[in-house]
């Protein structure tokens, strides 16, 4: 028999890695073809990265070898393939996925290696190829491939999704890979393909911008019942727009709700949200949150300046709508996460602080994630007349893969950000970088959240302007802010040189923590010097404003900004602190700020004796779910003693 290897390398997050999906799909495709899959023996799949010595020796005798590419798999399957060659030159090697450029020029000089270059999807592709192979490997009448000598016209899409049998339901996952002690696998899902939107930094739209197509829902119902049956414990919904079909994904979500109460599994389901969310998903997230697999809904926004949104062909919901959508979720206890893309074409420096501005003053967003520009190789923003026209230039970056475990000898992947357009300048997104780390360290992950939140409601000061005083304060002042700060100014000068974003603390374990989320648990176990450098910082405030708040609430202001994050130091059940004024109805009720004796407590949200546990728990996973702090609104409080009139 033909044997046939492949690839579908990830990364591990902690024992968590992905099924070769893609490689499935191809496979139990081809096994639905009994008269051609009785002339192939299709190998385990190699989807660890610590293992090409072993894969490269296991295919000495392949005859076809199978690449599964994505960004975070390119290099080290470029690597295993040129070695592969080396030892076997009559193996075919065979290269798909999002990361082979559709702009190839020159592809096949640089990687002699490779035989074919797959565009678009891969199902009806593979079989031509392998009825070809055997036959005559005369491979140029082959829609939607590559070789050296020619390139074919795409590939119809594939309208009828039914055709293509389940990878799960028909066990090719575990024919392509072992279950493993220790090893938690995650499933990749679709429901459906296709993304009806164009914007110009995603390749998902511009590869897949035709009608939307469907699998039944019969199939997705089996396929739920399988990932139960087999313990899955995550899945990862990989449609574009989760929700997009409200009565359809309802049903989905209402039977993943049903199967977990049965059996108990899965234990996470992560969909991508449909980019313009309503409160049409409310009952669809409240199936999930129902049975706690519910993390956050994406409000999605990349950008709240018009010149930018209008250039990267994003609409977003009017503003108005997005501010009232985040009250409709939070009245509803649903969490909601945003997510902004620093650096993109038509933002500038004035632009991006104006949109964190916005961000922190007019909505109720739960949480916050500022991601850098990166140019895709098949996206719009990577065409060569988009490029030029907004003098676009980039670094190659090693890839920043949040989260992931610690590997020696890593083989490293890259990818391409911006650091300068026609509408920027590279210091002006150094400044960008520090004002985005700011507004996640300071204010979403709340380390100074309600003492900016404090002036903003008494003195009518934005919020950037205070952020800005803090960054003063931090280069100027001794603290243990200006400690975090000089880590992160090397962290983000290292990153823009082109040495990468990773960052390994050795007290948070052996994962690769975004630098915001570092920086808090760093704070956050510092209780007591916390305390007393937001003392510091607050008089420093109160100087160079000329502002003259008596320190007495300043202080009880401190106290309690401290006492709604989630410290490892509090072991007890509820959290409970005495307060001389009241904090919750000055903040939740936008009254004037009493002095009275109030006691405030709450329960603790994650009680946890192992550190590395309560880290993971608190603000890895617990993120979305803001495990990391607690809103006023949500103390409990006893009855005061003594009332009077703060007016000062």
């Amino acid at each position: 028999m033909i044997k046939v290897s492949s690839s579908q390398f990830n990364y591990q997050y902690g024992g968590e890695i992905r099924f070769p999906y893609s490689i499935g799909c191809l496979v139990s495709y081809i096994q639905s073809k009994p008269d051609l899959a009785k002339n192939f023996k299709f190998e385990k799949s190699f989807v660890f990265r610590d293992k090409i010595d072993d894969y490269i020796k296991q295919c000495k005798d392949s005859d076809i070898f199978l690449g599964s590419c994505y960004a975070w798999n390119w290099e080290f399957t470029k690597l295993l393939v040129k070695e592969i060659k080396k030892i076997n030159p009559g193996c075919l090697i065979i290269l798909g996925g999002p990361q082979v450029p559709n702009h190839s020029e020159g592809f096949f000089d640089h990687h002699p290696f490779v035989d074919i270059i797959v565009h678009g999807e891969g199902e009806y592709i593979f079989e031509e190829i392998l009825n070809a192979y055997l036959k005559d490997k005369n491979y140029s009448d082959i829609k939607g491939i590559e070789t050296k000598d020619f390139r074919t016209p795409p590939q119809e899409r594939i309208n009828n999704l039914d055709d293509l049998p389940s990878a799960y339901l028909t066990n090719t996952i575990w024919q392509l890979v072992n279950q493993i002690d220790g090893v938690q696998w995650v499933a990749p899902w679709e429901t459906n393909r296709g993304c009806p939107y164009a914007c110009t930094f995603c390749d998902w739209g511009s590869a897949t911008n035709t009608k939307m197509r469907k699998w039944s829902e019969q199939r997705m119902f089996k396929e739920i019942e399988w990932f139960a049956d087999n313990k899955i414990t995550y899945i990862d919904c990989c449609d574009a727009n989760f929700g997009i079909y409200q009565d359809r994904d309802m049903k989905i979500a209402k039977k993943v709700k049903e199967v977990k109460l049965k059996k108990d599994y899965p234990l996470f389901f992560r969909p991508t949200w449909a980019k313009f969310s309503s409160d049409k998903i409310i009952p669809i997230a409240k199936q999930l949150q129902d049975v706690g697999l519910l993390r956050g809904v994406t409000l999605a926004l990349q950008s709240l300046d018009d010149e930018t949104l209008k250039i990267i062909k994003r609409e977003n919901v009017k503003f108005e709508k997005f501010s009232e959508l985040t009250k409709t979720f939070r009245d509803n206890k649903i969490p909601t996460y945003t997510e902004m893309i620093m650096g993109l074409p038509g933002e500038t420096l004035e632009s991006w602080k104006k949109g964190l501005e916005i961000l922190l003053s007019d909505t109720k967003i739960g949480t916050i994630y500022i991601y850098h520009c990166a140019l895709f190789p098949n996206a719009p923003m990577n065409e060569p007349t988009y490029v030029k026209f907004y003098k676009i230039k980039t670094i190659q970056s090693p890839m920043y893969l949040a989260h992931s475990s610690a590997q020696e000898n890593e083989i490293q992947e890259f990818e391409d950000i911006t650091i300068n357009t026609s509408s920027y300048t590279f210091e002006e997104l150094k400044e960008m970088y520090l004002f985005s780390w700011m507004t996640l360290t300071f204010h979403h992950l709340g380390i100074l959240e309600q003492i900016a939140n404090y002036y903003h409601q008494t003195k009518g000061i934005p919020y950037m302007r205070f952020y800005g005083s803090v960054l003063d304060f931090c280069r100027t002042k001794k603290s243990i802010f200006s400690e975090e700060y000089e880590k992160v100014i090397k962290y983000r000068d290292n990153g823009y040189a082109g040495k990468g974003w990773n960052h390994y603390d050795s007290k948070l374990g052996s994962i690769n923590w975004p630098i915001e989320e570092a920086t808090w648990l760093r704070f956050v176990s510092k209780k007591n010097e916390l305390s007393n450098g937001i003392v510091t910082l607050l008089n420093y405030f109160e100087d160079v404003n000329d502002l003259k708040t008596d320190s007495e609430i300043l202080k009880d202001l401190a106290k309690f900004q401290v006492f709604l994050l989630t410290t490892r130091e509090d072991y007890e059940e509820f959290k409970s602190e005495n307060f001389k004024f009241d904090w919750k109805s000055f903040f939740v009720n936008k009254t004037e700020l009493i002095k009275t004796h109030k006691n405030f407590r709450y329960k603790n949200q994650i009680l946890e004796n192992d550190y590395l546990e309560w880290v993971v728990k608190t603000i890895w996973y617990g993120r979305m779910a803001t495990r990391y702090k607690l809103s006023p609104e949500r103390l409990e409080q006893g009855k005061f003693e003594l009332s009077e009139l703060i007016t000062n």
